[in-house]
């Protein structure tokens, strides 16, 4: 382990109101994995073994998206958002949040993530790539994106399951979760999201899905369908941040690495959705990986940088 005080942007939280609205839901596994058990101190035992100082949760898939209305998603994003906020609160040097929003209803989306920065402190806000098969980067989620630009946010890109049926023996977190990543940042890219709100800064979950291994085939796909120049494109794919979830390999790590701009990688332990034998494997190919010259800024460095309103709390702790 190269530092024993890393930020984790990556680690999930199951509040157990939310839970238990997910069962009564029939809802009991996400990406094809069982709900697993979730509390504050057994996420304090995982980072500690892994030199985790601070970890930024999140709420994994589905979100809100079981809700049957638009108030019924609301109130569970803010039952969500405080519990999460309370968690901070009690531990302000372990744990920070990202808030979560009742997609695809904007309005109320708006009013939620105001709520979150302003009332909570949120650290920043996460987004599916999908909610209920509306993807990110439509045209009908602009008053969203003008706020949050106009806050500087940073916004959590977290894959959901893809519309449509899965597939018998395909587990959807091990290759769907990818390709609903890479299809959110195509249209963020393809309808010039990131070219029109510069100042939000989103993250990619596990190191992009297909995006650095990919990015010079998806620019001629926009080519193709739009005109614009494959330059203007991957410029656009390279400003995203990206974490290390499930990445820590010698086959992933060189095209993340060779594709992210300096400072854009972070690091993502994706617990408890990856079991600490997965946790501590990926981690440990990270930390072993020979082509990362400066670890720390990895594990903690360009976090720190990238979330001024934890920076300022982690000063004063």
């Amino acid at each position: 382990m190269s530092t024993p005080n890393r930020i984790d942007v990556h680690q999930h939280v199951l509040p157990p109101r939310y839970v238990e609205w997910l069962r009564r839901k029939g809802i009991t596994a996400a990406g094809g994995r069982e709900l697993p058990e979730w509390s504050a101190a057994s996420a304090v035992s995982m980072m500690d073994e892994i030199g985790t100082a601070t970890a930024i949760l999140s709420v994994s898939a589905p979100g809100t998206g079981p809700a049957a209305d638009e108030v019924e998603a609301a109130r569970i994003a803010q039952e969500v958002n405080d519990f999460s906020a309370e968690l901070v609160k009690d531990q302000p040097g372990r744990f920070g949040f990202f808030a979560t929003l009742p997609m695809p209803h904007i309005d109320r989306s708006v009013t939620e993530a105001t709520r979150a920065f302003d009332d909570l402190g949120a650290d920043g806000i996460i987004l599916l790539t999908n909610a209920n098969g509306s993807y990110l980067g439509q045209p009908d989620q602009e008053e969203l994106f003008a706020e949050l630009d106009r806050r500087g946010a940073v916004v959590f890109i977290h894959p959901d399951e893809l519309p449509g049926p899965s597939i018998p023996g395909i587990t959807p977190f091990a290759t769907d979760f990818l390709l609903d990543t890479t299809r959110a940042a195509y249209l963020l890219v393809r309808n010039e999201v990131r070219r029109r709100y510069p100042h939000i800064k989103f993250i990619l979950s596990h190191a992009g899905g297909f995006v650095p291994y990919a990015a010079h085939r998806l620019a001629l796909g926009i080519v193709a369908d739009t005109g614009r120049s494959p330059l203007d494109s991957l410029e656009d794919f390279s400003t995203f941040y990206f974490d290390t979830a499930l990445s820590g390999t010698p086959a992933a790590l060189p095209s993340l690495l060779a594709f992210a701009k300096p400072g854009h990688v972070v690091f993502g332990s994706d617990w408890p959705f990856a079991p600490p034998s997965a946790v501590q494997y990926f981690t440990a190919g990270l930390d072993d990986y020979s082509g990362i010259t400066n670890h720390a800024a990895i594990d903690r460095d360009n976090a720190a940088a990238l979330f001024s309103r934890l920076a300022s709390r982690l000063s004063s702790v």
